[in-house]
């Protein structure tokens, strides 16, 4: 399975299924950026960044980063090199004692080699990444969602636990916060291109409409 999908095509999906989600998509900019599905994945990489990133603001995560790399002596951070750095050694990053672990968790699961690698992930389906990406301790469903979306250009993901998504279904249906169940039967007819409406929704959330 190739990474990444046509987003002009998933564009003309959605405004044609959905007019409302595609008026207030011509209000906000559009969803082009595709580097990510470019660039070579580094599964460990990718998690121990977002581990790193949970529940902090974008600088102080890239300064703990930023830290972690110095430490690790290169600007990709590695399962080996993650294996051979002790607690004290992470934490003197400013990593919390909870993501330390999680880091130590993640080194170990790819060291034994229960990681897939981009090769296997082109081949499984959404569903089982997800699984097999939360035997991880610290990453959580929306946090290998994430990595489906972004990394990987799965098409067809949509967080339903996200904030920001629901946010911007708010704006768009102009009533309460949706729950959870009420995106997932809005986004049926966004198939198979939910992805790209998650995007959206997240513009539309940060956009200052109400």
């Amino acid at each position: 399975m190739a990474r990444g999908f046509d987003l002009s095509l998933a564009h003309a999906h959605l405004c044609h299924v959905d007019r409302d989600l595609a008026r207030w998509m011509a209000r906000v900019e559009p969803v082009r950026d595709e580097s990510g599905w470019r660039r070579r994945l580094d599964l460990v990489d990718a998690l121990a960044r977002s581990i790193l990133s949970q529940q902090l603001s974008g600088k102080a995560a890239a300064t703990i980063i930023g830290r972690l790399e110095v430490a690790c002596g290169q600007a990709c951070i590695d399962a080996q090199v993650l294996s051979q750095m002790s607690e004290p050694d992470l934490r003197a990053c400013g990593v919390s004692r909870a993501k330390a672990m999680a880091l130590a968790d993640l080194a170990a699961h790819q060291v034994r080699g229960e990681l897939p690698s981009a090769r296997q992930m082109a081949q499984m389906p959404d569903e089982a990444i997800i699984e097999c990406l939360t035997r991880v301790r610290g990453v959580g469903r929306w946090t290998a969602e994430m990595l489906l979306v972004f990394q990987l250009g799965r098409p067809d993901i949509l967080p339903l636990d996200d904030l920001g998504v629901r946010k911007g279904l708010r704006i768009v249906e102009g009533g309460e916060m949706p729950s959870r169940h009420r995106l997932a039967e809005r986004g049926e007819v966004w198939a198979p291109f939910r992805s790209l409406a998650a995007r959206y929704l997240w513009r539309i959330a940060d956009s200052g409409f109400q």
